[in-house]
């Protein structure tokens, strides 16, 4: 009774108490003495449980946010819109001098920090900061005169960068 008052669900209870009794079993010689082996037990039940419990939850959760989500793949012409702007982004990106490019490579595709860029490099991190600045407003330049509008070029570094 005292498992499923937790758990709420008689059947996962039961499998608690198996995973209790095969904990006891295979670390029983860890139990010092201190407590009654009864409260030792219930200590360790209630531990189980709320794990169990805390699993639970997060697959619930999960399960509901997936229901949520919206698939980007699921709308062939959001997909095929995405990849001609991945394939002018990669023009515009040769563009670059090899300074910018190698900045928004690290930072944007390899996902290094500006600290980290800097080591790499071997230039200060606010020249790292200024390279990004002048090379994402040079990108945008690119990207419109391709006739990109601003908002895509704005989306689609906000995608890049999170």
């Amino acid at each position: 009774m005292f498992l499923v008052r937790i758990v709420k669900d008689e059947t996962l209870a039961e499998d608690v108490v198996s995973e209790v009794f095969l904990d006891v079993w295979r670390k029983a010689e860890t139990f010092k003495g201190q407590s009654s082996v009864s409260t030792w037990l219930l200590a360790i039940a209630r531990n189980k449980a709320l794990t169990v419990l805390g699993r639970r939850s997060e697959v619930g959760l999960d399960d509901e946010m997936a229901a949520t989500l919206v698939d980007p793949d699921a709308d062939p012409e959001r997909a095929l819109q995405e990849k001609d702007r991945s394939k002018m982004l990669g023009q515009c990106l040769a563009q670059l001098s090899p300074e910018h490019g190698q900045i928004i490579s690290l930072v944007y595709y390899r996902e290094k920090t500006i600290r980290e860029v800097a080591e790499i490099v071997g230039v200060p991190e606010p020249t790292v900061k200024t390279r990004m600045f002048y090379a994402r407003r040079r990108i945008a330049e690119l990207m419109r005169a391709h006739g990109t509008s601003q908002g895509q070029v704005a989306d689609y570094q906000d995608n890049k960068a999170a």
